[in-house]
């Protein structure tokens, strides 16, 4: 069979399988993620082999997106990692056959520590199913792999339900941007949510003059500040800005001896330090502006970004 056939084949396969879920979402998922919403403790996601690999990232997900989680491996846990669950944890089990042997010591843990007890698998009549408190059974589908042995198919679907879980916890704890970031702030996701605020200039960086000056020191303010702008104000309150544009426009020999608001721009655009550097950088290319000045509710000038500064952090 050719590679791409085959490739075709798998995408088929498992989207039969994933459309198969549409049934798996019942009244027991919904006891399930109430149980972890509830609960004033972690979530514990625990299994071997490939489901171990899942569960891995299904804890990942979960710990980002506001719900605490780690992973054990069950038999690291018959060797004392146990003592790493507390009373109020609740034990996540993940076994496609729901016969794992390994998970049989944490199983007998949470019975008697009056753990919550959540299993995945695809068997009801399973030991794994019997022990637990809820039961979450996934439908029997046809592994992407043609000898049936390969978990394929079956480790997708242990993978969206991990995913629906912590989507449905992230909605009822109201989990937002500002919350994703502070557990996200390296990276390209930490650049994306990164804010204004932390890299806008401040301060004597502002590059920023009174109303009544004279161009003469306008052009020298900046060609100091290096932003090829210069934002002026009146009472405190920004209420024009001077670009290179503007200084093209009236050059003259006369322009030197003219106050800095017989040039200005009026109403320059500003934003508020709690814009996400992303949008900033949209609002830049859409204005056709080299730079933005932050603003406080009285329209002082708190803070100023150019667009170098926005490309570098989406950058690095």
């Amino acid at each position: 069979m050719k590679i791409i056939e085959t490739a075709l084949q798998v995408l088929n396969d498992e989207i039969d399988g994933i459309n198969l879920l549409k049934e798996f979402f019942d009244s027991n998922f919904e006891e399930a993620v109430n149980i972890i919403f509830k609960s004033k403790g972690k979530v514990i996601v625990t299994g071997v082999g490939k489901s171990g690999h899942i569960g891995r990232k299904i804890s990942a997900t979960l710990s980002s997106t506001g719900t605490p989680s780690f992973f054990i491996h069950p038999t690291e846990a018959s060797h004392g990692d146990m003592g790493m669950i507390e009373k109020n944890d609740v034990i996540f089990a993940i076994s496609w056959s729901g016969e794992t042997t390994e998970l049989g010591d944490i199983v007998r843990f949470a019975h008697e520590n009056n753990n919550k007890l959540i299993g995945l698998s695809s068997n009801k009549n399973s030991h794994l199913a019997k022990s637990s408190n809820i039961a979450l059974n996934l439908p029997n589908a046809k592994e992407a792999c043609p000898n049936g042995l390969a978990p394929t198919t079956s480790t997708t679907m242990q993978l969206i339900v991990g995913d629906a879980i912590a989507i449905s916890l992230l909605n009822m704890r109201d989990f937002d941007k500002d919350n994703f970031r502070s557990l996200h702030p390296g990276g390209r996701l930490g650049a994306i949510l990164a804010k204004v605020r932390d890299i806008m200039h401040v301060g004597e960086e502002i590059p920023i003059l009174k109303k009544g000056c004279k161009m003469s020191e306008a052009i020298i303010k900046i060609s100091e500040k290096g932003f090829g702008c210069i934002g002026i104000t009146s009472d405190d309150k920004l209420i024009g800005i001077i670009t290179d544009g503007d200084l093209r426009r009236h050059m003259g020999p006369e322009m030197l001896e003219k106050n800095v608001e017989e040039i200005m721009t009026k109403d320059p655009l500003s934003i508020s330090e709690e814009l996400l550097v992303s949008e900033a950088l949209k609002l830049i290319n859409n204005q056709s502006v080299q730079g933005l000045f932050i603003t406080n509710k009285n329209q002082t000038p708190i803070g100023f970004v150019h667009f170098h500064d926005l490309i570098k952090v989406l950058k690095d």
